[in-house]
């Protein structure tokens, strides 16, 4: 598994991101979040394959942050890693309790969501890291973009490149141009070990996300292009750093 060979169908897409959006510096220490979802596996293969083979050097370490949310049993993951030669972090906390403290009319997931960043952006400055990767994915981008429209009013989504707002991280999305279901096959074929229910909280309680995942699917349908499409109307607004 370590050396496992990855279709041209994820390696493209993501490389042309990378490009697209000037993801990856020379010099450049990676941090990427891996919650032992299907996603983040893959993009840790996919970022360990251009560590190996661009002429673009640079490091990379991987973060894990437990929010002890029953039923979610990361430990795996410390000893999957322990087989690669790559630094890896795993940070503890408890998100769930804190939320019950501390969450005044915004969503768990949202609340889950900005908790974790600020602990990923902790472990990335103590240990050196100046880019933080997520692998989220295509589908996401859209099901934000789909309901920033219809609650907010804005055309939103999830940027593919920005700086946070202290300045001294970038944060990257290498699989903007992925689509979901590659990520599913590939995790299927080269079996992955994903971790199940990697956020059970958030399997209990139906979200809005998932209303619009099915819909644009269904759209889809009807629709063979819808993606390519949205990604074009989305292409402009995905890139914050160039803009600076």
């Amino acid at each position: 598994m370590i050396n496992l060979k990855l279709p041209k169908l994820l390696l493209k897409p993501v490389g042309r991101a990378i490009a697209d959006f000037s993801m990856i510096k020379t010099g450049d220490k990676i941090l990427l979040a891996v919650s032992g979802g299907k996603d983040s596996l893959s993009l840790f293969y996919i970022l360990r394959h251009f560590q190996a083979t661009s002429p673009v050097k640079f490091k990379l370490g991987v973060v894990t942050i437990d929010p002890q949310v029953e039923g979610f049993e990361p430990q795996a993951l410390e000893v999957f890693f322990k087989k690669f030669n790559t630094p890896y972090f795993f940070e503890v906390f408890p998100i769930l309790e804190q939320a019950k403290k501390s969450m005044n009319g915004d969503s768990y997931c949202s609340f889950c969501a900005r908790i974790k960043r600020g602990l990923m952006y902790k472990v990335a400055r103590i240990k050196g890291y100046n880019v933080l990767a997520l692998g989220q994915h295509l589908d996401d981008l859209c099901e934000s973009l789909i309901m920033s429209m219809f609650h907010n009013g804005k055309i939103q989504t999830m940027k593919a490149h920005y700086i946070n707002d202290s300045k001294d991280l970038r944060i990257i999305r290498p699989m903007a141009y992925v689509r979901e279901r590659q990520l599913v096959d590939f995790a299927k074929s080269a079996d992955l070990p994903v971790i199940a229910d990697s956020c059970p909280a958030c399997y209990k309680m139906p979200s809005e996300r998932e209303y619009f995942k099915k819909w644009l699917l269904s759209e889809e349908k009807r629709v063979p292009n819808l993606y390519k499409n949205l990604l074009s109307a989305m292409k402009p607004i995905l890139d914050e750093v160039s803009k600076i």
